[in-house]
């Protein structure tokens, strides 16, 4: 079946640096849109980053020039570079696949919490 699992996430100190990893298995990777979402304490989950399977970008308005998505299809798995880290960053950070067939179909990992403080 098909697995997103997240790694990377932790504690790190206001204008630090992270990068979380999402490897996947169980499907063929090159043919998802690989996204980055986050759900801090209290809020809905909101997007953070896309990747298309041909490799076009999307960003939140909130981390654009901070942070950067990007995939190796080789390894299956795909990135979130995060750079001047905000305390406003803190929350769990989730990997999602999608595809667009008939119906979309969509898969998420289980979640990294990434905490950024003093």
């Amino acid at each position: 079946q098909v697995q997103l699992v997240e790694s990377g996430g932790g504690l790190v100190q206001p204008g630090g640096s992270l990068r979380l990893s999402c490897a996947a298995s169980g499907m063929i990777f090159s043919t998802y849109a690989m996204g980055w979402y986050r759900q801090a304490p209290g809020k809905q989950r909101e997007l953070v980053a896309t990747i298309t399977s041909g490799g076009r970008t999307n960003y939140a308005d909130s981390v654009k020039g901070r942070f950067a998505i990007s995939r190796d299809n080789a390894k299956n798995t795909v990135y979130l570079q995060m750079n001047s880290l905000k305390p406003e960053d803190t929350a769990v950070y989730y990997c999602n696949a999608q595809k667009q067939l008939t119906v979309t179909i969509s898969y998420w990992g289980q979640g990294t919490q990434v905490t950024v403080s003093s």
